[in-house]
């Protein structure tokens, strides 16, 4: 991240999302720069643009923005989440060992298993919330060390740094999936993190109108990795997609506030109801790793987990009856989402696999958006009174 004089050095989260990264306009005043929907750029130009695929203004300004927002030194931003995350693995090599936790996002366990798998590249899994399990760290001394807090979709929060810190020990690096906290909430490389990974489809941009990706870090040589990943690979976001990201950004802090809020006082209203079998919000007091997550996040975020101890049939049941909660896969916009987990977004899991991490059939995933709290409560008590 290059400094900007025009903005103070101790500026902060809110004012450097609205006032970081706002280049490539001098030329006309514009407030807001402009999309610069090009695929090629005159040789010579100021700014050393040659093909969109290996940058474009729209590209660098979101990446000045999100290097701030993540204490970074460095960012490189992708098409999707997914593509972020295929930056990073295609840069290991056949023989190489990932330990990850157990509990991740269904598409990461696919690329693992599916892709990474055929080329050489081992995989094992361990449930790192377990300490004694950071001696798998030191016994295999993997490539990487995979990890997500709050976890896809259980919730759980893993010790960043002490993870960390036993992974250095024996030179391995360190990838944190910070899409459920977000930028605001979590800052995995003050926490010891070699790497931060967003998906900016979620709460970065928060209006589930374009898909984008991100890596950060303060390594020069994993920044080279990622821009030769961007260009090679062709994992580049389109300018459009970048400029609304960049934009969504801007507001990213006073909607996350609302999330919060809203997800805090469902998951406590909720965990009072009689009938409801179990409640995860990683700011309930009940949360297993309650006093880990109140130490690595500034609050809760916006995602829930209810298991109402209804069958697979009357979940889904459930689920259908809500009608300010959507039914749909993705989180962190401003509108409320509902998801089956086992059905859905760990579909791709097997079963077995599944419900050995705690997937259950039973187990409802909100993702709480920005509307009237109260209203949210109303549509999920009245899906619970219905006739089936």
């Amino acid at each position: 991240m290059k400094d900007d004089p025009t903005i103070p050095s101790d500026a902060r989260f809110e004012t450097r999302a609205i006032h970081v990264g706002q280049d490539y306009r001098s030329e006309t005043g514009a407030v807001i720069p402009p999309i610069y929907m090009t695929s090629t750029f005159e040789s010579g130009n100021p700014g050393s643009f040659d093909y969109t695929r290996s940058g474009n203004p729209n590209f660098r300004n979101l990446q000045t923005t999100l290097a701030s927002l993540e204490n970074a030194k460095h960012s490189t931003v992708f098409a999707s989440g997914l593509s972020a995350i295929s930056a990073i693995l295609f840069s290991l090599k056949t023989g190489d060992t990932i330990l990850s936790e157990q509990q991740i996002y269904g598409c990461t366990y696919r690329i693992f298993e599916k892709v990474l798998k055929r080329f050489g590249v081992k995989i094992k899994y361990a449930n790192l919330t377990n300490p004694e399990n950071c001696d798998l760290i030191a016994r295999l001394k993997p490539a990487l060390v995979w990890l997500e807090s709050p976890t896809n979709p259980l919730l759980k929060i893993l010790d960043i740094k002490a993870i960390s810190e036993a992974a250095h020990k024996v030179g391995s690096i360190v990838a944190m999936d910070n899409t459920f906290a977000s930028s605001l909430l979590q800052q995995p490389l003050d926490l010891g993190a070699d790497l931060s990974l967003l998906s900016t489809t979620k709460y970065t941009n928060g209006h589930s109108d374009c898909l984008g990706g991100a890596v950060c870090t303060n390594s020069d040589e994993w920044q080279e990795k990622m821009i030769f990943a961007q260009k090679a690979i062709g994992l580049q976001p389109s300018p459009f997609d970048a400029w609304l990201t960049s934009r969504g950004a801007k507001t990213e802090a006073v909607r996350m506030e609302r999330h919060c809020s809203n997800a805090l006082e469902l998951a406590q209203r909720l965990e009072g109801r009689k009938g409801v079998k179990s409640v995860k919000y990683p700011f309930l007091k009940s949360h297993p790793q309650f006093k880990l997550a109140k130490k690595q996040m500034t609050a809760g975020g916006g995602m829930l987990l209810a298991d109402f101890g209804l069958s697979y049939a009357d979940t889904l049941a459930f689920i259908r009856r809500l009608r300010l909660f959507t039914q749909a896969e993705s989180l962190g916009g401003i509108e409320s989402l509902v998801a089956h987990p086992a059905s859905m977004t760990h579909a791709s899991i097997p079963k077995d696999a599944r419900e050995a991490a705690g997937v259950t059939d039973g187990l409802v995933r909100f993702s709480v958006g920005i509307e009237h709290v109260e209203d949210l409560w109303k549509d999920i008590e009245r899906a619970l009174k219905a006739k089936k």
